[in-house]
């Protein structure tokens, strides 16, 4: 097993470590990230909508039509969103002007996926003008923003290093200066992008949707494997010492996000809970299989509260807290779990279980899919009651999974705490010594 930790340590962790801060996964990855606190808003309003109380649903009738626009204007343009934080995020790596990388952006990824689509006209044949359709600047648009935020960053970043801007004289005011400077660069990308889409007519999201879909449906859609995949990597990856999501997420988020707005826009037109198009949204290993955060460690901090040593108890109920609304850094690194044989089993092979059981529920009919966007930092039980249409069944899930952990975790976790007692003992006795020989010292003197 040393050998082993000692390989991973030597030949993995510095590769996954290069692939976490690379620059553009960096910058998709706080991208992404910057859309949540929109797409939980939007998510309680698709709650809101939804509330399984006659009378409620009732009082709303006349007022669903307004009350869904707050979806429609933040999980419904998601990708909107994200070019903008992409870019931004990306620019600001780069030391540029990262409002107008991304405004440049913004302009880049309308000309490619929200095209003027047709001519409205009047009853009496008069032309009225014309729309672009907001559902083209959904999360189905999401890695067309990636390509779009990127590409358009780095055309402005060749003309800012080669300098082929237009050059503004010294006391002009920085944003003065800044608009002018991105002339030149803007120009070319309003351009490039053009002419690939309108002048050669090469739909970028479509093509990715065609190329990257099969992919979504093995990391996020209704694969056992590819959901146990997903989980077993970040658990695997937090071992190591390296934020697991952080490795995974530039790779699976836009996935996730996809997957949860199409839950979502499939219950709000009607669809049942039971019959969503995707059960591995982000949404059902936040709730079902990370309780207390990656690695289920809240079964851990339990029983390291009732623990004989003294650490691991002080550990636990410091770490109960955190653990209950997600946080689970503390043991993590507190345990350690890291780069630790013992913890690092249970850690990785008790979320693989919770995991294949609640997948076994949910297509079996036995727990709805998941239809909302809550915030993380949520109590399991309370969040995947709400997530799924007020789904007691789903609240008792996250307490059986919880008990199954905890029946994992235990026996590792008493090998664990023998060692951490012997560790203990011996440097009590270590303390004894010392403070025998300072009096024997201080008696002679």
């Amino acid at each position: 097993m040393e050998k082993l930790v000692a390989l991973i340590e030597k030949k993995i962790m510095p590769v996954a470590n290069r692939i976490g801060s690379q620059r553009h996964m960096t910058a998709i990855r706080k991208g992404i990230i910057a859309t949540m606190p929109l797409t939980i808003v939007g998510s309680f309003f698709t709650i809101l909508l939804n509330i399984p109380i006659a009378s409620v649903a009732t009082a709303i009738e006349p007022y669903r039509a307004i009350l869904d626009i707050p979806f429609r204007y933040t999980v419904g343009i998601l990708a909107l969103y994200a070019t903008f934080g992409i870019a931004s995020s990306l620019a600001k790596s780069y030391r540029l002007d990262s409002l107008t990388a991304g405004i440049l952006a913004l302009m880049s990824f309308l000309i490619v996926a929200a095209p003027p689509t047709q001519v409205l006209e009047d009853l009496e044949g008069i032309t009225a003008g014309r729309y672009i359709n907001i559902a083209n600047l959904g999360s189905g648009s999401l890695f067309g923003a990636i390509v779009t935020a990127i590409v358009s960053v780095e055309i402005y970043r060749f003309f800012i290093v080669k300098k082929i801007t237009i050059k503004m004289p010294e006391g002009v005011p920085p944003e003065v200066t800044n608009s002018f400077v991105a002339l030149i660069p803007g120009a070319v990308i309003l351009i490039f992008f053009w002419l690939i889409r309108h002048l050669l007519g090469f739909d970028l999201n479509g093509f990715l949707s065609q190329l990257l879909m099969p992919l979504k449906g093995v990391l996020a859609g209704n694969s056992l494997f590819g959901g146990l995949l997903t989980v077993f990597l970040i658990c695997f990856f937090w071992v190591l010492g390296i934020h697991g999501p952080a490795i995974m997420g530039p790779v699976i988020r836009p996935f996730w996000d996809i997957s949860i707005a199409e839950n979502i826009d499939a219950f709000n037109a009607g669809a049942s809970v039971h019959e969503m198009p995707n059960i591995f949204t982000e949404q059902f290993l936040q709730w079902f299989v990370w309780i207390g955060g990656a690695g289920t460690t809240l079964a851990l901090v339990v029983l390291f509260m009732f623990s004989k040593s003294k650490y691991l108890k002080s550990l636990g109920r410091l770490s109960f807290l955190p653990g209950l609304f997600n946080i689970n850094e503390p043991m993590i690194f507190g345990a350690p779990v890291v780069m630790n044989p013992v913890l690092g089993i249970p850690f990785i092979l008790a979320p693989l279980v919770t995991t294949t059981l609640s997948y076994i529920l949910t297509v079996s009919g036995v727990i709805p899919m998941m239809v909302a966007r809550l915030p993380f930092a949520m109590p399991a039980p309370l969040a995947a009651w709400m997530s799924t249409n007020w789904s007691i069944a789903a609240g008792v899930l996250v307490v059986v999974n919880f008990l199954i952990t905890l029946a994992i975790y235990y026996p590792f976790f008493k090998v664990f705490e023998k060692q951490q007692l012997a560790r203990e003992k011996a440097e009590e006795e270590n303390s004894e010594n010392e403070t025998i020989i300072k009096s024997v010292v201080s008696e002679e003197s």
